[in-house]
């Protein structure tokens, strides 16, 4: 099984900056950077889990919202890595994310 507590970690922290973010940092960008990320985490996941499926895609459940959806997106990522590179590279992405958010 491999160790996904640093993408737990980035995440948990990003979702924090996200809820404590006010309204106009959130409506300026950060939000939708968030919902960018929530997707793509979701794209890897079902990648793994349905290979060749035509991608769902997570919908936008509103600015104040995406702060739980990267928490399930993550969540749902984590489950299917496979790998210490894996972890690595999602990781990589959600600090990459935060750090276009601004927050």
């Amino acid at each position: 099984m491999v160790d996904t507590t640093p993408l737990t970690q980035a995440v948990d922290h990003f979702a924090d900056r996200l809820r404590a973010a006010p309204q106009s940092r959130l409506q300026r960008g950060a939000a939708a950077e968030a919902l960018t990320l929530a997707r793509e985490l979701v794209r890897r996941a079902q990648a793994v889990e349905e290979p060749g499926a035509e991608p769902r895609e997570m919908p936008d459940a509103g600015m104040f919202a995406v702060a739980d959806q990267i928490l399930v997106a993550a969540h749902d990522l984590a489950v299917v890595l496979r790998s210490e590179d894996e972890v690595a590279e999602a990781v990589r992405v959600v600090e990459e994310a935060r750090e276009r958010a601004g927050v």
